[in-house]
């Protein structure tokens, strides 16, 4: 994906998590003190790999345990930043193999599985729009 003009714009790093249930819905998490739902995951840290940042924000934002090999990478995305104004999203995003069993903990207050045929009335963050759309474009 080519990278949007983003003059003027600070940008954040993360990686995001694109993990899907076997009916199909796609698991997304809302932080504290927000409205947006999300993909799990979070801002790579200086010096680490975007796998290792999404392994750790994994295990402190789910309480689930990944291993980078059961990471399997869709590229980088670009998209505005949700809850930080004049921010852009540089992510890296990968599709997280295997069955996880969430539990939110640290700075997430809620997690819901929506399917991208339905997300109703869901607030989503402009990253995860894109990417629920391009679900359904298939």
């Amino acid at each position: 994906m080519s990278a949007p003009d983003t003059a003027g714009e600070r940008v954040i790093r993360v990686a995001a998590a694109v993990v899907t249930d076997d009916a199909g819905r796609y698991l997304l998490v809302r932080k504290r003190g927000t409205t947006a739902f999300m993909q799990a995951g979070g801002k790579i840290e200086p010096g680490e790999d975007a796998r290792a940042a999404l392994v750790r924000e994994l295990a402190e934002e789910l309480s689930v345990d990944v291993a980078p090999a059961d990471l399997v990478s869709r590229g980088t995305h670009h998209a505005a930043a949700a809850n930080e104004p004049d921010h852009h999203l540089v992510a890296e995003v990968f599709e997280v193999r295997g069955t996880l069993e969430p539990r939110p903990a640290a700075e997430i207050e809620e997690h819901r599985w929506v399917h991208p045929d339905d997300v109703g009335d869901v607030e989503l963050a402009p990253l995860t729009r894109d990417l629920l759309a391009a679900a359904t474009a298939r």
